[in-house]
């Protein structure tokens, strides 16, 4: 009896805790829903019908956003920015990281700290230093400059992350690597990489959904409508359409199905990368 009793507590705890679950993920994929409904109607029904399906599908929104809003070259942008900063972080946090952790050299916990410490400075905090750094390099409203930014507002959490990755790289593996004939950079490129792929895959997936969705800086460094990234985009197109709401609904889902897809088939990583330090080789 006290058995049974037991096992129905378990059911209605695991219930308890799947309803629970199960309404927050409606909480949260309910705006997504609507955002695509919207993007599906005319600008004349979407307060009117109450339908959860619209009975008239209207795709010509997403052309209209793509075409007359300059989506196109907001999107290109973005990919640009996305892939360039992404490589620029990997390619420096892991030198980095992996000289930090495995190398020998005058100040070297005092530079990591200094890396530690400036992820406690919000990136606000830094607007003024920052645009007169660039302006004096002549990098305002330009590629590189932007690129240059976001790379530097990702390596603190990717340095951390590697070098506590690398820390846990047993030393074995490294000096069978030496007596192969690899040097530091042999070593790094041949052994520490691959070992790192859980730990760089997390940095991927973080910093592109960082680049992607940036906003600030790219408000603050680029007046250009072709320079601008997709959320800085989204604005000028919102103040542009900012009665046609399905035309509006439509530039915004076309911002979020990439990012989202990604994650979606990149998120099993996230869990394995940050718990993967624990074991290496």
């Amino acid at each position: 009896m006290k058995f049974n009793r037991h096992i129905l507590w378990g059911m209605s705890k695991s219930t308890l805790i799947h309803i629970f679950l199960m309404s927050v993920a409606a909480t949260c994929l309910f705006p997504i829903f609507w955002m695509v409904r919207s993007a599906l109607m005319t600008n004349q029904t979407v307060f009117v019908d109450q339908s959860i399906i619209p009975h008239h599908l209207i795709f010509s929104n997403f052309k209209t956003a793509w075409t007359q809003g300059n989506f196109a070259v907001y999107f290109l942008n973005s990919v640009i920015y996305t892939v360039c900063v992404v490589g620029g972080i990997v390619l420096i946090s892991s030198l980095a990281a992996f000289s930090f952790s495995r190398l020998k050299f005058p100040g070297k916990n005092i530079i990591f700290y200094l890396f530690i410490a400036a992820m406690m400075i919000p990136l606000p905090g830094s607007f003024v230093a920052l645009f007169v750094l660039m302006n004096k390099l002549h990098l305002i409203n330009t590629r590189f400059g932007y690129i240059l930014c976001m790379i530097n507002v990702g390596l603190s959490m990717s340095i951390l992350l590697l070098k506590t990755f690398f820390d846990k790289m047993p030393h074995d593996l490294e000096d069978a690597a030496r007596i192969d004939g690899c040097s530091k950079i042999g070593i790094w490129w041949n052994v520490a990489l691959p070992l790192a792929r859980p730990a760089i895959a997390v940095i991927i997936i973080f910093n592109s959904l960082n680049v992607w969705n940036e906003y600030i800086l790219a408000f603050l460094l680029l007046g250009d409508t072709n320079l601008m990234p997709l959320q800085r985009g989204l604005m000028v197109f919102q103040g542009a359409n900012s009665t046609d709401y399905p035309v509006l609904m439509a530039g915004l889902t076309m911002a979020a199905v990439p990012i989202i897809v990604i994650y979606l088939f990149m998120q099993k990583h996230i869990v394995k990368g940050l718990s993967s330090g624990a074991v290496v080789g």
